[in-house]
């Protein structure tokens, strides 16, 4: 019996709903069927995308990089690269792909992008199966000594401990991950939420699916 999965991702408004909804249909072997990517009616240009008052202008989540990023959302709608979809068109989708396919849900944060679809009423809950792929890749990727060296060798580190005691440690964001299965060459995540799903996290998953059955693979992001 063929496999589906199906990888969601979202970016979010200061209101903790969503702006920009993504999600692929992927096989176990990295296939993609379908794809979806829409800004959210009601929710994208009404609320401010989310950001960080604290965080120093140059950050890519400062109130300053909203401004750009809602731009350069703009500019994707003007190039037909998104599309503004109600959330009752993205719930349609939902079914009509959970009845196609009954794929297994993930996202790299699954239990943000549950709560934060639940404030928009997108219904990821109809789906029978899920995990997180977050903890999957840290406990299938992140702790292989090669993933640790990759990190160190590039700088992909964060800081750990208290006080004056640091215990810098490998990062486990999705675009360390996907940059260690794809290689240098792979451009930064861009977090916006289709690119995010499609060329990052899917390729961790596919990657974690090599040696990892369905049934490990719930397990292990539970």
């Amino acid at each position: 019996m063929k496999h589906f999965y199906l990888i969601v991702d979202t970016e979010t408004t200061k209101k903790q709903t969503v702006a920009d909804f993504g999600a692929v249909i992927v096989t176990k072997q990295g296939e993609i069927v379908e794809q979806v990517g829409h800004l959210v009616n009601g929710h994208f240009g009404k609320f401010p995308l989310f950001s960080d008052p604290l965080a120093d202008p140059d950050a890519f989540w400062s109130e300053q990089s909203a401004q750009r990023r809602l731009k350069d959302y703009d500019q994707m709608v003007e190039d037909g690269h998104r599309s503004i979809a109600g959330v009752g068109l993205i719930n349609q989708w939902l079914v009509r792909v959970n009845a196609q396919y009954a794929p297994v849900l993930t996202a790299y944060n699954v239990s943000f992008d549950l709560g934060k679809c639940r404030n928009t009423r997108i219904n990821l809950g109809i789906f029978a199966e899920r995990f997180c792929l977050m903890k999957a890749a840290k406990r299938k990727i992140g702790v292989l000594a090669e993933y640790q060296q990759f990190c160190i060798d590039r700088g992909l580190m964060t800081e750990g401990g208290k006080g004056l005691i640091k215990n810098p440690k490998p990062q486990m964001t999705a675009d360390a991950m996907a940059k260690f299965i794809l290689g240098d060459s792979l451009e930064d995540e861009p977090h916006t939420a289709l690119e995010d799903a499609r060329d990052y996290e899917a390729a961790i998953l596919t990657h974690i699916l090599r040696d990892t059955t369905r049934k490990q693979l719930l397990e292990i992001g539970r």
